[in-house]
């Protein structure tokens, strides 16, 4: 059984071999072909001086070439960084920093960002010796890096056995990635994980789902999250599912998709599935191919799996628990009816225990629990106790049968359109805008996105700050999610005799029933 991502690559191509791999617009890859492209990244990586362990980061959209640029990492023996798409140049350079990562694989101007650009103007990166820029428009390349068609071009000194032997040489307790995700110190943490942990997480969440070599798998979840990552892009090596990435997701053109590639399987976001089903358009497109779906990341109504199946005709709609240092913990099984769908995260999948612990928190131990935190021994300890168990921030419940259900959070964490925010990262932006003198931040429900940003904010005596003053100070710094929908201004934040600020008080008074 393969147990490294290079490894379940070549098996793919071994075993699937001219049928189509990865679909994106006019480039259609068997997996025979993906595997030779890999390879040819794998071989540029060696040539560029890269040794097994380095970092490499790869922050592009969902296109074909970020699936070539991270699983040519994994070849190569490097550990792969992916960097969410809507950082700021500030963002992301910090995550460069902290991995110390020798290459990144970067898109071209794109949607009005030229994150190169805003990376170059936030500061220097010492570690980095090669920038490979991705083409997503007709913009010329960047002075100092290398245009993605002249990749090929520089391998002519590392031969195929070169990169194979390197991709032989990966090991399944190797750290495979380091995905980054917030905590309550307001900082990201980077999570390690090791190549078995992302095989085992991503071959348990495709046995739910029964996925297959004969399933079209749209892709809407970004790649730089473990659910477009893991829960897809290795879904896609390990069952030969045909991946057919979305780089922005448009509910027309996701439908035409689905028509034309005649898609089987669509995991996303419940806002997603909405879109899908209060087009006005949707009865035009023929979407009878769609048999799976995989939702969660916020409450999902009954209504909404009935509607999904009766209306679209999915066969089997799954709900699911997961988090970055854990990826898919629990899941749904196709036999499990609506309600328990919707009202439920389903039971443990891939081998993880899972209990309730004090305070009613979930705890999750198991194979599958991350490494720990990058270069944050305390942080870790905090995480994972001497036991074993992962101290996860969620309040739930656990029935008879096994089955969770979250019902609350110990931190203060929100979900606004399927992506985590933590108040303290965007709370510590609020502190350096000049005129505020005090700032809190809460989730507040929102029809379209789940939750939003709230920013409660304390001016300074004096301070001449506006509504939009406070946005756009955190649109500079913040990515988009991250920055709050509403702002309001007030005398004080009620604290506690430790000066913590109490947000149950704020979330009575702001929150509506």
């Amino acid at each position: 059984m393969t147990a490294t991502i290079p490894a379940a690559l070549v098996r793919a191509a071994d075993t699937f071999g001219d049928a189509e791999a990865l679909v994106d617009g006019d480039v259609r890859l068997s997996w025979r072909e993906l595997l030779d492209e890999v390879r040819t990244a794998a071989r540029f990586y060696l040539a560029e001086g890269l040794q097994p362990g380095d970092r490499v980061a790869v922050w592009t959209p969902n296109t074909w070439h970020w699936v070539v640029a991270a699983l040519g990492a994994h070849y190569a023996g490097a550990t792969l960084v992916p960097i969410n798409t809507r950082y700021t140049g500030h963002e992301a350079l910090d995550i460069l920093d902290r991995t110390q990562a020798v290459a990144l694989v970067v898109a071209g101007p794109f949607l009005g960002a030229d994150r190169l650009a805003l990376l170059r103007s936030s500061g220097a990166t010492p570690h980095l010796r090669t920038v490979v820029q991705v083409p997503l428009d007709d913009s010329p390349v960047a002075d100092g890096a290398i245009g993605w068609a002249e990749v090929a071009s520089r391998v002519a000194d590392v031969s195929v056995a070169d990169a194979d032997a390197r991709a032989a040489a990966v090991q399944p307790d190797d750290v495979s990635d380091i995905l980054f995700t917030s905590g309550t110190t307001g900082r990201s943490k980077g999570v390690l994980s090791a190549h078995r942990q992302v095989i085992e997480v991503a071959r348990a969440w495709a046995e739910c789902g029964e996925v297959g070599a004969a399933d079209r798998y749209l892709v809407v979840n970004p790649f730089f999250h473990s659910f477009g990552y893991k829960a897809g892009v290795v879904v896609g090596v390990l069952t030969g599912a045909t991946l057919v990435p979305q780089a922005v997701y448009d509910v027309e053109r996701a439908m035409q998709l689905v028509q034309d590639e005649r898609i089987t399987v669509l995991p996303g976001a419940p806002t997603i599935f909405q879109t899908i089903l209060d087009h006005p358009a949707r009865t035009e497109f023929d979407l009878s191919s769609l048999r799976f779906a995989v939702t969660g990341a916020a409450i999902v109504p009954v209504a909404l799996v009935e509607r999904m199946q009766q209306e679209i005709g999915f066969d089997i709609v799954l709900t699911a628990f997961g988090m970055t240092e854990a990826v898919v913990a629990t899941m749904c099984r196709r036999d499990d009816p609506p309600e328990v769908v919707a009202r439920t995260c389903g039971r443990a999948v891939a081998d993880f225990e899972v209990r309730i612990g004090d305070q009613d928190e979930l705890l999750l131990r198991g194979p599958n629990v991350m490494l720990g935190y990058l270069d944050d021994e305390e942080a870790t300890k905090a995480a994972i106790d001497a036991d074993g168990w992962l101290h996860t921030g969620d309040v739930g419940v656990l029935d008879d049968q096994g089955y969770l259900r979250i019902t609350d959070r110990l931190k203060d964490m929100y979900i606004s359109g399927g992506f985590n925010v933590y108040p303290a990262e965007v709370e510590q932006a609020l502190a350096r805008l000049d005129g505020v003198a005090d700032a809190a931040v809460i989730g507040v429900p929102d029809e379209r996105l789940g939750e939003v940003g709230l920013a409660l904010v304390v001016r300074k005596p004096e301070a001449a700050l506006s509504i939009e003053d406070v946005i756009a100070f955190c649109r500079e710094r913040l990515a988009n999610f991250k920055v709050p929908r509403r702002v309001e201004f007030v005398d004080a934040l009620p604290r506690n005799l430790a000066g913590k600020v109490l947000k149950t008080e704020l979330r009575k008074e702001w929150v509506s029933p």
